[in-house]
């Protein structure tokens, strides 16, 4: 496990993604470059995509691939950390891989900005491998630092899609085997027709009745469900 000497920030992936769980739909090529990623010292890959698109997923599923063939891996999220991290990106040359999730969180802040345009500098010179993501594509990011944004243009770019509702229910079943919990069909069909019908939400509900069935000892029902959307 890594740490940095400036802020103690733990440098694991925050979630146990694995490239197993994720359902590709429309994004199939999209997951054959993060695969890739690996067996290309140097390479540079920028994601972008709405919300629910899978970026996270993909970040956290790279570092454990990383780490399960012997090679050193760095996940940070952007939108969770203070000005001050900035100083944790320092030193991580030393590292095959780093996965930067939300960069659109500190575009126009010239702390973060710059120190990322000194990280990806260095993690490339050093031959490492970059794994950036968005919300808004690389030219929509508006950086302070034209550099930065140049730097991150020589890599590839590749644009996620969100799942249609058939690849929702995919996902909501895979999450499900995932929690080593049974949710009916009907249930997840319920769901998508009742609830929130983004991907974060709705993975969200699925966390709430896996809760709700250990705690009341019963099987995940509709009647479970419309309870926990109505709370």
């Amino acid at each position: 496990m890594l740490f940095s000497p400036q802020i103690p920030l733990q440098l694991e992936p925050r979630r146990p993604d694995r490239f197993d769980d994720f359902v590709a739909g429309p994004n199939a090529t999209v997951l054959e470059s993060v695969r890739t990623l690996l067996d290309e010292p140097g390479g540079i890959l920028f994601l972008s995509g709405p919300d629910g698109s899978g970026k996270s997923h993909l970040l956290n599923a790279l570092c454990h691939s990383a780490r399960e063939r012997g090679l050193a891996a760095f996940y940070i999220a952007l939108g969770r950390l203070p000005e001050e991290a900035a100083a944790s990106l320092q030193g991580l040359q030393v590292l095959d891989l780093v996965c930067v999730d939300d960069i659109e969180c500190v575009a126009g802040n010239p702390v973060w900005e710059n120190a990322l345009f000194a990280c990806f500098n260095e993690v490339r010179a050093a031959s490492g491998r970059l794994l950036v993501s968005s919300r808004l594509p690389l030219s929509g990011l508006g950086f302070d630092l034209p550099d930065l944004a140049s730097r991150l243009a020589w890599g590839v770019r590749q644009n996620l899609r969100l799942p249609d509702d058939e690849g929702k229910l995919q996902i909501l079943g895979q999450r499900a085997n995932t929690l080593r919990i049974e949710v009916p069909l009907d249930v997840q069909k319920y769901l998508l027709k009742h609830g929130k019908r983004d991907m974060s939400s709705l993975l969200q509900t699925l966390e709430q009745l896996k809760d709700a069935a250990f705690a009341e000892k019963r099987k995940i029902t509709v009647p479970m469900a419309r309870k926990i959307l109505q709370a």
